[in-house]
């Protein structure tokens, strides 16, 4: 039997071998192990890409938005808007920050923010709007970028999972005052380790994420600020500048496997992902939803295919924010979409006779009845 990995980064490694190694030896020749010219370049190039002025390399994906959130000047007291249907990152950078996150149900159709709640959850202590474009799908900008400005509010993009994606053909990371992206291998556009950026047109917040991130320093010993050990190695730049010529190809191949999936489910039960016209879905997850979930997880590996779940549990249900006083059924789509969600295995070297073994086994098990889809 084949098996369909959920994930196959060898796969991309060897399309593209000769370039990656030839980085890495370079940074080894160079011996530029933390920032460097190549993370210079990096962050010109992927801010370029975004639609940015500014890009500052960091460690990881929740550093950015850790980062972000402390140039904008959020801290203790501070509330910040944002959905409960998202990683624990997200989250977590808020809390990093002192402050208080505030969430705001999501939209059913695409598990984005729902836009048109934000601005009955605004309070005096409101200072930001943090939209996650989960999946590789970008949040209603024009409504989040209007409230914000009407009351004065930051807003910070998390484009962890959405590099290249774009809203009414503007990039996301260039929208928001600020963005976070992640380079977590498993990203669309992935380090060989742990890699993140934010990304700015404001030339105040770019300089104080670059001393935050370096101990608080302008300059070497010259520290500014109190700061932080979050910088992006030099590997994981040269690495990344590699990929980053070909991430319009492996998004346009991830976006004709999604064609492909939704035609091979169009005359079943299967429920597809919603993709709004007026934006370019990167696709980083291909969901979908049943409320048999582990039934068909176990069925689906059975057959060779591999799954997985982004994510299992809603924020505001998780132990660790219990503090945050919200119960059971306050916000019953994240709720229900946290039980009911499921991924398929999407990437840009997946075949069409490997989505053909995965359309076939789930339809097969939706048939049978082994499965109850919902909608």
């Amino acid at each position: 039997m084949n098996v369909v990995p959920f994930v196959d980064l060898k796969a991309q490694y060897l399309s593209i071998k000769p370039e990656v190694d030839a980085a890495i030896q370079n940074i080894l020749d160079k011996t530029q192990f933390v920032l460097g010219a190549e993370v210079a370049e990096f962050e010109k190039e992927f801010a370029t890409y975004s639609g940015a002025l500014y890009g500052m390399g960091v460690n990881n994906g929740t550093s950015a938005l850790h980062l972000a959130m402390l140039a904008a000047g959020i801290g203790p007291g501070d509330e910040v808007i944002t959905t409960p249907f998202t990683f624990v990152a997200s989250v977590a950078a808020i809390w990093y920050s002192g402050a208080k996150p505030v969430f705001v149900d999501i939209n059913p159709k695409d598990y984005l923010i729902d836009a048109s709640k934000i601005e009955a959850a605004i309070t005096p202590r409101t200072k930001a709007i943090l939209p996650v474009h989960l999946y590789g799908q970008p949040c209603d900008m024009d409504e989040i970028m209007a409230i914000a400005n009407k009351h004065g509010l930051i807003v910070i993009e998390d484009a962890c999972q959405a590099h290249g994606a774009e809203y009414k053909g503007r990039r996301v990371g260039g929208i928001g005052d600020l963005a976070a992206f992640s380079f977590y291998p498993g990203k669309n556009l992935g380090a060989y380790g742990e890699g993140g950026m934010v990304t700015t047109n404001n030339a105040e917040f770019a300089r104080t994420i670059r001393m935050l991130r370096d101990w608080g320093a302008e300059k070497k010993y010259m520290h500014v600020l109190k700061g932080y050990n979050m910088r992006l190695e030099g590997m994981q730049g040269a690495i990344l500048r590699v990929k980053l010529k070909y991430l319009d190809k492996w998004t346009e191949a991830r976006r004709a496997n999604a064609a492909r999936y939704n035609e091979l489910f169009a005359n079943s039960n299967v429920v597809t992902p919603f993709a709004s016209e007026d934006v370019r879905h990167v696709y980083h997850i291909y969901s979908t939803r049943t409320t048999k979930r582990q039934e068909w997880m176990d069925a689906l590996n059975a057959k060779g295919v591999q799954t997985g779940i982004h994510y299992p549990i809603a924020i505001h249900m998780l132990p660790a924010y219990e503090d945050l006083g919200y119960k059971k059924g306050e916000f019953p789509h994240a709720e229900r979409a946290a039980a009911e969600q499921l991924s398929l295995p999407m990437y840009a070297e997946l075949t069409p006779e490997m989505q053909e073994q995965v359309a076939a086994a789930v339809i097969e098990i939706a048939k049978s009845g082994a499965v109850e889809m919902a909608r």
